[in-house]
Protein backbone atom coordinates (compact mmCIF):
# COMPACT_ATOMS: atom_id res chain seq x y z
CA UNK A 1 0.00 0.00 0.00
CA UNK A 2 1.40 3.40 -0.96
CA UNK A 3 2.16 5.79 1.92
CA UNK A 4 -0.16 8.74 2.45
CA UNK A 5 0.98 12.34 2.10
CA UNK A 6 1.00 12.82 5.87
CA UNK A 7 3.17 9.72 6.27
CA UNK A 8 5.62 11.02 3.67
CA UNK A 9 5.81 14.38 5.46
CA UNK A 10 6.39 12.63 8.80
CA UNK A 11 9.21 10.58 7.30
CA UNK A 12 10.83 13.71 5.84
CA UNK A 13 10.74 15.36 9.26
CA UNK A 14 12.34 12.37 11.02
CA UNK A 15 15.90 13.02 12.07
CA UNK A 16 15.69 16.64 11.04
CA UNK A 17 17.07 19.05 13.64
CA UNK A 18 14.56 21.48 15.13
CA UNK A 19 14.66 24.96 13.63
CA UNK A 20 17.33 26.98 15.39
CA UNK A 21 18.89 24.02 17.15
CA UNK A 22 20.68 25.38 20.19
CA UNK A 23 20.50 29.06 19.15
CA UNK A 24 20.23 31.47 22.07
CA UNK A 25 17.20 33.26 20.57
CA UNK A 26 14.78 31.41 18.28
CA UNK A 27 11.73 32.96 16.63
CA UNK A 28 9.88 30.64 14.25
CA UNK A 29 6.88 31.94 12.30
CA UNK A 30 6.26 34.43 15.11
CA UNK A 31 2.95 36.29 14.97
CA UNK A 32 1.68 39.17 17.10
CA UNK A 33 -1.77 40.64 16.50
CA UNK A 34 -3.11 43.66 18.36
CA UNK A 35 -6.69 44.82 18.54
CA UNK A 36 -7.19 48.59 18.54
CA UNK A 37 -10.74 49.89 18.68
CA UNK A 38 -11.98 46.68 17.13
CA UNK A 39 -9.41 46.74 14.32
CA UNK A 40 -6.79 43.98 14.14
CA UNK A 41 -3.20 45.09 13.51
CA UNK A 42 -0.69 42.38 12.57
CA UNK A 43 2.60 43.68 13.97
CA UNK A 44 4.61 40.49 13.38
CA UNK A 45 3.65 38.40 10.35
CA UNK A 46 5.46 35.08 10.65
CA UNK A 47 8.87 36.42 11.62
CA UNK A 48 11.87 34.03 11.70
CA UNK A 49 15.00 34.94 13.66
CA UNK A 50 18.07 33.15 15.03
CA UNK A 51 20.66 34.78 17.31
CA UNK A 52 23.55 32.86 18.82
CA UNK A 53 24.79 33.16 22.39
CA UNK A 54 27.25 36.02 22.83
CA UNK A 55 26.28 37.91 19.66
CA UNK A 56 26.05 41.70 19.46
CA UNK A 57 23.25 42.43 16.99
CA UNK A 58 21.46 45.55 15.74
CA UNK A 59 17.84 45.47 14.57
CA UNK A 60 16.72 48.21 12.17
CA UNK A 61 13.52 49.06 10.33
CA UNK A 62 11.11 51.86 9.56
CA UNK A 63 8.52 52.99 12.09
CA UNK A 64 5.77 50.37 12.24
CA UNK A 65 7.96 47.59 10.85
CA UNK A 66 7.57 45.47 14.00
CA UNK A 67 11.00 45.88 15.57
CA UNK A 68 9.72 47.35 18.85
CA UNK A 69 7.07 44.62 19.08
CA UNK A 70 9.82 42.03 18.63
CA UNK A 71 11.81 43.63 21.45
CA UNK A 72 8.77 43.62 23.73
CA UNK A 73 8.18 39.93 22.99
CA UNK A 74 11.81 39.00 23.70
CA UNK A 75 11.75 41.03 26.93
CA UNK A 76 8.69 39.19 28.23
CA UNK A 77 6.64 42.40 28.29
CA UNK A 78 4.37 41.18 25.49
CA UNK A 79 2.91 37.75 24.71
CA UNK A 80 3.01 36.50 21.10
CA UNK A 81 -0.20 35.45 19.38
CA UNK A 82 1.26 32.38 17.66
CA UNK A 83 4.49 30.74 16.56
CA UNK A 84 7.63 29.97 18.54
CA UNK A 85 9.74 32.32 20.66
CA UNK A 86 12.52 30.97 22.86
CA UNK A 87 15.28 32.74 24.76
CA UNK A 88 17.98 30.74 26.57
CA UNK A 89 15.74 27.68 26.40
CA UNK A 90 12.73 29.50 27.88
CA UNK A 91 9.47 29.18 25.93
CA UNK A 92 8.01 32.69 25.94
CA UNK A 93 4.56 31.49 24.89
CA UNK A 94 4.21 28.96 27.71
CA UNK A 95 5.20 31.13 30.67
CA UNK A 96 2.84 31.80 33.57
CA UNK A 97 2.67 35.29 35.10
CA UNK A 98 5.09 34.12 37.81
CA UNK A 99 7.46 32.65 35.23
CA UNK A 100 7.32 35.91 33.26
CA UNK A 101 8.29 37.94 36.32
CA UNK A 102 11.20 35.60 37.06
CA UNK A 103 12.29 35.76 33.43
CA UNK A 104 12.41 39.57 33.44
CA UNK A 105 14.37 39.59 36.69
CA UNK A 106 16.90 36.86 35.95
CA UNK A 107 17.22 36.14 32.21
CA UNK A 108 16.84 39.49 30.46
CA UNK A 109 17.94 43.07 31.12
CA UNK A 110 16.36 46.06 29.37
CA UNK A 111 17.58 49.57 28.53
CA UNK A 112 14.97 52.11 27.40
CA UNK A 113 15.63 55.14 25.24
CA UNK A 114 14.16 57.48 27.86
CA UNK A 115 16.44 57.58 30.89
CA UNK A 116 13.45 58.35 33.15
CA UNK A 117 12.24 54.78 32.52
CA UNK A 118 15.58 53.23 33.45
CA UNK A 119 16.51 54.92 36.73
CA UNK A 120 14.85 56.21 39.89
CA UNK A 121 15.83 59.88 40.22
CA UNK A 122 15.89 59.95 44.04
CA UNK A 123 18.48 57.12 44.23
CA UNK A 124 22.20 57.32 43.57
CA UNK A 125 23.80 55.45 40.68
CA UNK A 126 25.00 52.71 43.05
CA UNK A 127 21.58 52.39 44.70
CA UNK A 128 19.91 52.09 41.30
CA UNK A 129 22.21 49.19 40.39
CA UNK A 130 21.65 47.50 43.77
CA UNK A 131 17.86 47.73 43.52
CA UNK A 132 17.30 44.88 41.00
CA UNK A 133 19.45 42.58 43.15
CA UNK A 134 17.34 43.39 46.21
CA UNK A 135 14.05 42.90 44.34
CA UNK A 136 15.22 39.55 42.99
CA UNK A 137 16.05 38.39 46.51
CA UNK A 138 19.52 37.34 45.49
CA UNK A 139 21.49 35.70 48.32
CA UNK A 140 24.35 37.76 49.66
CA UNK A 141 25.06 40.62 52.00
CA UNK A 142 24.61 44.31 51.40
CA UNK A 143 28.38 44.51 51.11
CA UNK A 144 28.35 41.97 48.28
CA UNK A 145 25.66 43.93 46.44
CA UNK A 146 27.60 47.16 46.86
CA UNK A 147 30.72 45.45 45.56
CA UNK A 148 28.96 44.16 42.45
CA UNK A 149 27.35 47.54 41.82
CA UNK A 150 30.76 49.22 42.08
CA UNK A 151 32.30 46.68 39.67
CA UNK A 152 29.56 47.22 37.08
CA UNK A 153 29.75 51.01 37.31
CA UNK A 154 33.52 50.81 36.87
CA UNK A 155 33.07 48.54 33.84
CA UNK A 156 30.68 51.09 32.30
CA UNK A 157 33.15 53.92 32.96
CA UNK A 158 30.97 55.73 35.52
CA UNK A 159 32.47 54.46 38.76
CA UNK A 160 33.19 58.05 39.82
CA UNK A 161 29.44 58.80 39.65
CA UNK A 162 28.46 56.04 42.08
CA UNK A 163 27.20 58.43 44.79
CA UNK A 164 25.51 60.91 42.47
CA UNK A 165 21.76 61.00 41.97
CA UNK A 166 20.29 60.87 38.49
CA UNK A 167 19.73 64.65 38.00
CA UNK A 168 23.42 65.22 38.78
CA UNK A 169 24.56 63.10 35.82
CA UNK A 170 24.68 63.80 32.08
CA UNK A 171 22.43 61.91 29.66
CA UNK A 172 25.28 59.66 28.54
CA UNK A 173 26.25 58.88 32.14
CA UNK A 174 22.64 58.03 32.92
CA UNK A 175 22.46 55.59 30.02
CA UNK A 176 25.68 53.88 31.08
CA UNK A 177 24.32 53.55 34.61
CA UNK A 178 21.14 52.12 33.05
CA UNK A 179 23.24 49.46 31.31
CA UNK A 180 24.81 48.59 34.67
CA UNK A 181 21.29 48.27 36.13
CA UNK A 182 20.33 45.92 33.26
CA UNK A 183 23.40 43.79 34.05
CA UNK A 184 22.85 43.70 37.82
CA UNK A 185 21.33 40.20 38.01
CA UNK A 186 23.75 38.65 35.48
CA UNK A 187 21.20 38.29 32.65
CA UNK A 188 21.87 36.13 29.61
CA UNK A 189 20.39 38.75 27.28
CA UNK A 190 20.38 42.55 27.26
CA UNK A 191 17.87 44.37 25.05
CA UNK A 192 18.33 48.06 24.28
CA UNK A 193 15.60 50.16 22.63
CA UNK A 194 17.19 53.16 20.86
CA UNK A 195 19.72 53.65 23.70
CA UNK A 196 21.50 56.46 21.81
CA UNK A 197 18.39 58.06 20.34
CA UNK A 198 18.51 61.19 22.50
CA UNK A 199 22.30 61.63 22.58
CA UNK A 200 24.87 63.46 20.47
CA UNK A 201 27.38 61.49 18.41
CA UNK A 202 30.23 61.66 20.94
CA UNK A 203 28.01 60.53 23.81
CA UNK A 204 26.43 57.85 21.61
CA UNK A 205 29.91 56.47 21.03
CA UNK A 206 30.42 56.18 24.79
CA UNK A 207 27.09 54.38 25.33
CA UNK A 208 27.67 51.99 22.43
CA UNK A 209 31.17 51.34 23.79
CA UNK A 210 29.61 50.39 27.13
CA UNK A 211 27.26 47.91 25.44
CA UNK A 212 30.16 46.45 23.45
CA UNK A 213 32.17 46.08 26.66
CA UNK A 214 29.27 44.28 28.37
CA UNK A 215 29.10 41.94 25.38
CA UNK A 216 32.85 41.37 25.11
CA UNK A 217 33.86 41.13 28.76
CA UNK A 218 30.76 39.57 30.31
CA UNK A 219 29.72 37.44 27.33
CA UNK A 220 26.13 38.62 27.50
CA UNK A 221 24.09 38.55 24.27
CA UNK A 222 23.10 42.09 23.24
CA UNK A 223 20.29 43.07 20.86
CA UNK A 224 19.95 46.77 20.02
CA UNK A 225 17.00 48.34 18.19
CA UNK A 226 18.36 51.50 16.60
CA UNK A 227 18.15 54.11 13.86
CA UNK A 228 21.67 55.28 14.69
CA UNK A 229 24.15 54.37 11.91
CA UNK A 230 26.98 54.73 14.43
CA UNK A 231 25.56 51.62 16.11
CA UNK A 232 24.04 49.67 13.21
CA UNK A 233 27.19 49.95 11.09
CA UNK A 234 29.56 48.81 13.85
CA UNK A 235 28.09 45.49 14.89
CA UNK A 236 28.90 42.15 13.27
CA UNK A 237 25.29 41.61 12.15
CA UNK A 238 22.49 44.05 11.38
CA UNK A 239 19.01 42.57 10.94
CA UNK A 240 16.44 44.51 8.92
CA UNK A 241 12.72 44.12 9.62
CA UNK A 242 10.02 45.13 7.14
CA UNK A 243 6.27 44.60 7.37
CA UNK A 244 6.57 42.34 10.40
CA UNK A 245 9.18 39.96 8.95
CA UNK A 246 12.95 39.80 8.85
CA UNK A 247 13.85 41.09 5.39
CA UNK A 248 17.63 41.50 5.27
CA UNK A 249 20.87 40.86 7.12
CA UNK A 250 24.13 42.74 6.78
CA UNK A 251 27.18 40.74 7.86
CA UNK A 252 30.50 42.41 8.57
CA UNK A 253 33.74 40.46 8.37
CA UNK A 254 37.17 42.08 8.58
CA UNK A 255 35.74 45.49 7.77
CA UNK A 256 33.77 44.32 4.72
CA UNK A 257 29.95 44.52 4.82
CA UNK A 258 27.73 42.27 2.72
CA UNK A 259 23.94 42.63 2.61
CA UNK A 260 21.72 39.59 2.10
CA UNK A 261 17.98 39.12 1.61
CA UNK A 262 16.52 36.73 4.19
CA UNK A 263 14.87 33.56 2.91
CA UNK A 264 12.30 32.31 5.41
CA UNK A 265 11.43 28.69 6.10
CA UNK A 266 8.78 28.48 3.38
CA UNK A 267 10.90 30.16 0.71
CA UNK A 268 9.64 33.74 0.95
CA UNK A 269 11.99 36.68 0.65
CA UNK A 270 11.50 40.43 0.46
CA UNK A 271 13.23 42.18 -2.42
CA UNK A 272 14.63 45.61 -1.47
CA UNK A 273 12.13 48.34 -2.32
CA UNK A 274 14.69 50.40 -4.24
CA UNK A 275 15.43 47.37 -6.46
CA UNK A 276 11.71 46.87 -7.12
CA UNK A 277 11.17 50.55 -7.87
CA UNK A 278 14.16 50.73 -10.21
CA UNK A 279 12.78 47.85 -12.33
CA UNK A 280 9.10 48.73 -11.87
CA UNK A 281 8.33 45.36 -10.29
CA UNK A 282 4.75 44.93 -9.09
CA UNK A 283 2.59 41.93 -8.24
CA UNK A 284 4.41 39.36 -10.38
CA UNK A 285 8.00 38.65 -11.38
CA UNK A 286 9.57 36.06 -13.69
CA UNK A 287 11.94 33.49 -12.21
CA UNK A 288 14.49 31.32 -13.92
CA UNK A 289 16.68 28.68 -12.30
CA UNK A 290 20.31 28.86 -13.40
CA UNK A 291 23.13 26.52 -12.43
CA UNK A 292 24.24 28.68 -9.50
CA UNK A 293 21.53 31.29 -8.98
CA UNK A 294 17.89 32.24 -9.52
CA UNK A 295 17.16 35.04 -11.99
CA UNK A 296 14.39 37.52 -11.16
CA UNK A 297 12.91 39.78 -13.86
CA UNK A 298 9.90 42.10 -14.13
CA UNK A 299 6.85 40.38 -15.63
CA UNK A 300 6.46 40.77 -19.37
CA UNK A 301 3.89 43.34 -20.35
CA UNK A 302 0.59 41.67 -21.10
CA UNK A 303 -1.45 42.87 -24.08
CA UNK A 304 -4.48 44.89 -23.10
CA UNK A 305 -8.01 43.81 -24.07
CA UNK A 306 -8.79 44.33 -27.76
CA UNK A 307 -5.20 43.91 -29.00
Amino acid sequence: MSPTLSELEARAAEGKAAFGGDAHIVCDNLVRIFKTEGVEVVALQGLDLLIQKGELVAVVGASGSGKSTLLNVLSGLDVPTAGVARVAGTDLLAMTAKDRLRYRRDIVGFVWQQTARNLLPYLTARENVELPMKLAGRPGTGKARRGRAADLLDLMGVGSRADRKVPEMSGGEQQRVAIAVALANSPQLVLADEPTGELDSETSEEVFGALRKANGELGVTVVIVTHDPLVSERVDRTIGIRDGRTSSETLRREGVAEEYAVLDRVGRLQLPRDFMNALDMERRVRLELESDHIGVWPAREEPSDGQ
